[in-house]
């Protein structure tokens, strides 16, 4: 239990009491560190049912709480802003009350009635994934283990886009310029073999469209007439038609990108529960057309085409059906999500992991499913994150120039190793033990520099700053948590059950056990703000106060026994709420480092 949870009842009390009115919604807030206090509560919004100067007002509020409630121990009014110190005793018992929760924080989300599905990756077949995938699927898979730990059912999942003129592209490439190899016949990883060949045939159709060019073509009847772009588009054609060559050679190229996405995936620490492809959702949602015709929300134009006009909801037309009868990715989009609920009949809103060049499609694409009267499609939700960049500026596949997310993440282990060896964090561990952390620093450094930043901004990635061990950092913090580890290592002993009961607090004790208590509530924020930031930057908050702690009191070299097991027992919950912080986060936390 929260402290406020006392004193909202205290408090509306207080205000029948002693003003006869009911007290509108209380905010409360950490008091400043300038102040003494552990609780504010905010006098400005009572102003609207009571009269008068908020100084006074507050004065007489803590008074009676002090006089009333226990837990209130003196109180101190600044301006409008009334901070109440709570007694120590409260915090010792909060912290005996959670000591041994394995799972703090965490609401079980087995009993929830109505599950989200959180969809994220969602690559092209033609390309290994790169830095943009990496930033999309840490957020996704956080989001989805923070919703998780709020109490919600969650299922993780992704659609594959494995067909359409990107895909022939490379397939029309390997037959001319892959000499029937196969990644293992070459040594390369299925998903950068065949992405190979998606520069190639890039390479090749600029060559083609400049020797059109020089024979006397515009540019733009170069690039219609470049013999590799009507190979590319007849392959389409033959695909869409089923012709049996094509759709092997589609299939086999499909599954060298698939064994090559397991194996980053695997590495990168993420996973799903099930998955989709667009092979076999692109026709999807065309029958709801003709529901959404005979209905009246769709229109048909002349030409055969339906739209749906959303001019009065301030965006535009859309297009929904060709005129040739063909569907568009919006019709494909809100077939899929009508087909997720048929599959997976418990869930009852969706999260979609999308960079913010969507931001107008999924805006068109909920409110069309609000007009065919779907009740879930009040809880879709656009995860839009803004672009990821290096240093060294923009990426562009077709020309080569993306940051391959594996070559990314050998870099991150190999930054690791190389500034861990510079500070000698890890003398005495052996050769396997230092490759293991290396990995573990290097994954966890990249994570958390990804996710500490609110979703919604672009972001420039520097792997170098992102794996110094000072600062806002994962490394910082997971050093921070091997200190805690070898402080438990080094106890003789027992702090398992929390028995001790110190008279008075030290103030950084204090601290600290009110972060702790912040936890539960910090989790429920980041999931309704579908942000992974609020959970990073509560655990560099932690860590923080837990290394001001470390320099302010002895732990082990406290003489006093009761003392010193009490922030030892501290110091262990606090390493558990980082562990599972960072767990929220996809991030490993080392015993040593």
């Amino acid at each position: 239990m929260h402290i406020t949870h006392i004193l909202i009842p205290a408090v509306e009390e207080a205000v029948r009491t002693i003003f006869g009115v009911t007290a509108p919604k209380l905010e409360f807030q950490n008091t400043r560190k300038d102040f003494e206090g552990d609780v504010t509560l905010v006098i400005f919004p009572l102003l609207k049912e009571i009269k008068g100067n908020p100084v006074a007002i507050g004065t007489q509020l803590g008074t009676y709480l002090q006089e009333n409630v226990a837990l209130v121990s003196k109180f101190n009014v600044v301006s409008g802003f009334l901070n109440l110190v709570i007694d120590d005793s409260y915090y010792i018992q909060f912290l005996q009350s959670i000591y041994t929760q394995k799972a703090y924080g965490f609401k079980d989300s087995s009993a929830s009635e109505k599950a989200v599905m959180v969809e994220y990756s969602s690559p092209n077949t033609n390309k290994p994934l790169h830095l943009g995938h990496i930033r999309n699927n840490l957020l996704g898979y956080s989001v989805a283990e923070i919703c998780k730990a709020s109490g919600k059912k969650v299922y993780k999942t992704q659609i594959i886009n494995d067909r359409g003129i990107h895909i022939c592209k490379s397939m029309v490439a390997w037959q001319k310029f892959g000499n029937s190899k196969t990644p293992e016949s070459a040594g390369f990883k299925g998903d950068k073999w065949v992405g190979n060949f998606y520069v190639a045939f890039d390479k090749q159709y600029k060559t083609e469209i400049n020797t059109l060019m020089q024979e006397g073509f515009s540019e733009e009847e170069a690039k219609k007439k470049a013999p590799i772009m009507l190979e590319a588009q007849q392959m389409l054609l033959d695909w869409e038609a089923g012709k049996p060559e094509v759709i092997q050679l589609w299939k086999t190229m499909n599954q060298w990108v698939y064994d090559g996405f397991n194996q980053t995936y695997a590495n990168l620490g993420v996973n799903f529960d099930s998955l989709y492809y667009e092979s076999d959702t692109y026709l999807l949602g065309k029958e709801v057309v003709q529901l959404g015709l005979e209905k009246g929300i769709f229109e048909k134009d002349p030409d055969g085409s339906v739209w749906i006009d959303l001019t009065s909801d301030g965006l535009d037309r859309k297009i929904v059906l060709r005129s040739d009868g063909t569907a568009v990715y919006m019709t494909q989009d809100i077939g899929t999500a009508i087909q997720r609920v048929k599959d997976f009949p418990d869930v009852g809103g969706m999260v979609y992991t999308v960079g913010n060049e969507q931001d107008y499609h999924f805006k068109v694409l909920f409110l069309i499913l609000k007009k065919l009267g779907f009740d879930w499609a009040d809880h879709l939700y656009h995860l839009s994150y803004g672009m990821v960049e290096l240093p060294s500026g923009k990426m562009k596949s077709r020309e080569g120039t993306v940051v391959d997310a594996d070559d990314l993440m050998e870099e991150m282990t190999q930054t690791a190793a190389k500034i861990s060896q510079e500070l000698g964090k890890l003398d005495g561990l052996s050769e396997d033990e230092k490759q293991k952390l290396y990995k573990i620093i290097g994954l966890g450094a990249l994570k958390y520099f990804m996710l500490k930043v609110d979703p919604k901004k672009s972001m420039l990635f520097n792997p170098e700053e992102s794996v110094d061990f000072a600062g806002n950092t994962g490394p910082f913090i997971q050093y921070t948590y091997a200190r805690i580890q070898s402080i438990l290592r080094k106890a003789d002993f027992d702090f398992s059950q929390p028995d001790v009961t110190p008279p008075v607090l030290h103030p950084k004790e204090k601290e600290l056990i009110k972060l702790l208590e912040a936890f539960p509530g910090v989790i429920q924020n980041a999931a309704q703000a579908y942000s992974p930031a609020l959970i990073a930057n509560y655990t560099y908050d932690l860590v923080k106060e837990y290394n001001s702690f470390y320099q302010a009191v002895p732990i082990l070299p406290e003489l006093n026994a009761d003392l010193k097991k009490f922030r030892v027992q501290l110091s262990y919950k606090v390493g558990e709420v980082i562990a599972s912080s960072f767990s929220l986060l996809g991030i490993e936390v080392p015993n040593r480092m």
